[in-house]
């Protein structure tokens, strides 16, 4: 369960992040949605100990990201738009590295990375260095390298970003196996329609504040998200 309580954050005199206050509950795949600079990736970086926020709270199965942000680590996976991975190395051994860093069991790592290699369709090109590959294929590197240490937490900003259509199937089925689990799914998207299928919950960011949050069906009314989101950007 990801709790977010008050969390702000400025740059300058301007705030990135204003009071945002909401819970990703376990078992959940939660949306988080807004225009580019309405706080998105500056929300998901906090809650993954990346950069500090000013102020608030952020709890990740009830421990502090910044009191106890080893803790909170070793629970998720945190997937980029734009992974920066060790280009150097061959797939496989960077795969192995992040199983390493969560002290993966041998066991669980190899069947997993088997698993989703073949369900990425990466089989063959685990042994071939990581800058040979296309954006798409470094994001599915990622994608197996996150999902192989079994997180209870996965964590995205925008991940459906490069991926083809048959790995873009995949991975919705991905997060619908590891919610139903138990596990806590939260993301951004820019690809509203896929929000509004695959998610159960949405939170909308504007300029840094939460103007509306709550569960797909109340969000939405009678209407698609879209027109939702397009009348709240209008205001």
């Amino acid at each position: 369960m990801i709790e977010i309580k008050g969390v702000s954050k400025k740059y300058g005199d301007k705030y990135a992040l204003n009071k945002v206050s909401f819970d990703v509950k376990d078992g959940e795949i939660f949306a988080f949605i807004g225009h580019n600079g309405a706080g998105k990736t500056t929300l998901i970086k906090s809650i993954c100990g990346i950069i500090e926020f000013d102020e608030g709270k952020i709890l990740i199965n009830g421990q502090s990201i910044k009191d106890n942000p080893l803790a909170c680590k070793k629970q998720m996976a945190y997937i980029s738009d734009d992974p920066e991975l060790y280009e150097d190395m061959k797939a496989i051994a960077f795969i192995n590295f992040v199983c390493d860093m969560y002290d993966t069991p041998a066991d669980v790592r190899a069947k997993n990375i088997e698993h989703y290699a073949k369900l990425f369709d990466l089989e063959k090109e685990l042994n071939n260095q990581i800058k040979s590959f296309s954006h798409g294929m470094k994001q599915k590197v990622a994608l197996i390298a996150a999902l192989s240490h079994e997180p209870k937490v996965l964590i995205m900003d925008e991940p459906f970003v490069g991926l083809d259509p048959k790995a873009i199937f995949d991975m919705k089925e991905v997060m619908r196996e590891v919610a139903k689990a138990g596990g806590t799914i939260f993301f951004s998207t820019h690809i509203l329609d896929m929000a509004e299928k695959l998610c159960d919950r949405v939170a909308i960011v504007k300029k840094g504040q939460i103007v509306k949050v709550g569960s797909m069906k109340k969000i939405r009314g009678d209407r698609s998200l879209e027109k939702v989101f397009l009348e709240l950007e209008e205001k």
